[in-house]
């Protein structure tokens, strides 16, 4: 059982639902990710993605395209994202670290190397957005082969056949956008998440994470409802944006606690 199995198995015994926190590696600097991602633990997280910074995000919306600019600005890699995880890694053994990405820097370093660096560095699971599951069964195999969990993206526009590739493809969890748009848009349809949800459950085996338009507490504690996981990204990206350097962890953890906080409400009320 991978660590995100596991943090899943342990959750959905006690009734709660995973925090998914995401930042990108390298905003504002290198040398603030590691503590940023501590802030996340603190405040409540249940696996971070850290996002890989790409000059063009073609999935992200505009706070998200500014982060991966000032990362990138400051010289961040795909070399120096593992680094940053190995780093995390030395003082947090538990934690889950989910890479969000695309598919050019994986190629460039080569994704056999990438899943065996990966590996070593402390990942524990990939999320490429640009390798759909019917395209990627070499790149599959890889993460299979260095025990990396592969997580896909899906829409409210998949089909049941998405569905069942991510089904064969996928393990760790599913990754539901909520929206049809960019990270950070808004307007959720919680009926049509209503409906979607369990029959991608039901077909991919695995739990579910809602990401895209979570805004706050309360939004946050809509789809926790709904869904096993939450996974909030722009919203911390502001945060870490409108904050001083000196003061961007203790905000985070804070804007964090008060999600944790939200979600652990529906295990109080049984939800």
């Amino acid at each position: 059982m991978s660590r995100i199995q596991s943090v899943f198995h342990e959750l959905q015994a006690a009734g709660r639902k995973a925090l998914i926190p995401f930042i990108t590696a390298g905003d504002p600097d290198g040398e603030l990710t590691v503590p940023l991602m501590r802030a996340l633990v603190a405040g409540g997280a249940d696996v971070i993605e850290l996002g890989v910074p790409f000059s063009d995000p073609m999935a992200d919306g505009p706070t998200i395209q500014r982060a991966s600019e000032r990362a990138l600005a400051g010289g961040m890699s795909l070399a120096g994202v593992l680094d940053i995880v190995r780093a995390f890694r030395a003082g947090d053994a538990s934690t889950p670290v989910v890479l969000m990405g695309y598919a050019n820097p994986i190629e460039a370093m080569g994704q056999g190397a990438f899943a065996a660096a990966a590996r070593a560095a402390g990942v524990d699971g990939v999320l490429v957005v640009d390798y759909p599951p019917e395209e990627c069964a070499e790149f599959t195999a890889c993460l299979r082969a260095a025990g990396v969990d592969q997580i896909f993206l899906l829409a409210p526009t998949s089909s049941v056949e998405r569905f069942h590739d991510v089904a064969r493809a996928g393990s760790g969890y599913v990754y539901y956008v909520s929206l049809k748009g960019v990270t950070g848009a808004a307007n959720i349809d919680f009926d049509e998440l209503g409906r979607r949800i369990p029959a991608v459950r039901a077909v991919a085996g695995m739990p579910v994470g809602v990401g895209f338009g979570i805004r706050d507490a309360a939004g946050a504690q809509k789809i926790g409802a709904l869904a096993d996981a939450v996974v909030i990204g722009s919203r911390i990206v502001e945060e870490i944006e409108a904050s001083p350097r000196a003061q961007a962890a203790a905000n985070v953890e804070a804007f964090v606690r008060g999600i944790r906080a939200a979600l652990d409400e529906l295990a109080g009320a049984g939800t």
